[in-house]
């Protein structure tokens, strides 16, 4: 089956959604996901941040579809014709995406330990705006203590269902989930229960924003100022596939390996996530893939190798020429250095 993403054709199978034939494209053309995680069924849907437009439903059928549809859940048809980056009312919507994602989000980025691999950062900088219409206050919430290892901060949550989904597909037993309705929903655990499973720690994870963190590594570092490297060892309850995080030698996290998407496809127990935090518990592989424009790659690349595109791409916009042709001719000749 075919399919024409931003003017690109591209060949998918049946049953693909827009979403997963976007990123056969390539990142530049993929739609933001804010609750879509390829690896967990049923999810995507929630946040509406994928929209695109439908410009021509199918080659039988080659009306538009009259309002824009989520590309993680909508599959393709032959000859269908999409608008993501290229489209103004796109665009337009998902300013005010961002916008109703940030009603009660606090801006607490300088102290989140989210902060450089959070989706809602990356979400708000493409798409987001710089002011707010809201004077309201905002829903607050006192941070949770989710079992041993893994705080909620629910102020941060974005109402996603990542977690609960993820509970509800690697471990036996969930215990948490949406709790009341409207505008009190709350991820919540039930009565007098704790998260305490083997691979409870996935939902730090998958987990978009820092609602769901790592007690073991809170405000420990700035992730900036940390070096990844991809590290194995042999475990009875995981495939042991990780990514250590050093600070100098000491390894201050362990994270599954997630791909070029931020998904993690294989998930890993909480012995190799909190327990094993010595470089002599692992065979090193080598250092992770970082993406050259994020904020990991600080530091740790030639300056020959980063390309800051954004940063050229607004001087290439903004640059003006000055005219000076003020009189330099009293000024005194300036000694030249050898």
């Amino acid at each position: 089956m075919k399919v024409t993403i931003d003017n690109i054709t591209v060949d998918v199978a049946p049953g693909t959604t827009i979403m997963q034939a976007a990123r056969q494209i390539g990142p530049h053309i993929a739609p933001p996901a804010m609750c879509y995680y390829e690896p967990l069924k049923a999810s995507g849907g929630k946040c509406r941040g994928c929209l695109v437009k439908v410009t021509a439903g199918s080659e039988k059928d080659p009306r538009p579809m009259p309002k824009l549809v989520p590309a993680c859940i909508t599959q393709i048809q032959e000859g269908m014709v999409v608008e993501n980056t290229i489209n103004e009312q796109v665009l337009e919507v998902r300013k005010g995406i961002v916008e109703f994602l940030l009603l009660n989000h606090p801006l607490d980025c300088p102290i989140c330990d989210q902060a450089g691999e959070c989706d809602l950062q990356n979400f708000t900088f493409e798409h987001g705006v710089s002011k707010t219409r809201t004077v309201e206050e905002r829903n607050t919430f006192d941070p949770v203590d989710l079992g041993p290892n893994i705080k909620l901060n629910m102020n941060r949550c974005i109402l996603c269902y990542r977690c609960v989904y993820t509970a509800d597909q690697i471990t036996d037993g969930r215990v948490h989930g949406v709790m009341n309705r409207g505008d009190h929903a709350e991820i919540s655990t039930y009565i007098e229960k704790a998260i305490d499973n083997d691979f409870s720690g996935n939902i730090i994870d998958v987990c978009p924003v820092g609602a769901l963190t790592d007690k073991t590594y809170r405000f420990k570092s700035r992730v900036w100022f940390s070096k990844p490297v991809d590290a194995s060892c042999d475990c009875g309850k995981c495939s042991g596939k990780v990514t250590l995080w050093y600070r100098g030698d000491e390894v201050i996290r362990v994270t599954a390996r997630k791909n070029e998407w931020g998904e993690v496809k294989e998930f890993i127990c909480n012995t190799c996530r909190f327990e094993r935090k010595k470089t002599s518990d692992w065979t090193i592989e080598g250092p992770s893939k970082v993406p050259h424009n994020s904020v990991i790659s600080a530091n740790k690349y030639g300056a020959n190798k980063i390309t800051p595109a954004f940063p050229l791409k607004q001087a290439a916009e903004q640059y003006k020429k000055i005219d000076d042709n003020r009189d330099r001719s009293f000024l005194a000749p300036q000694k030249q250095l050898n």
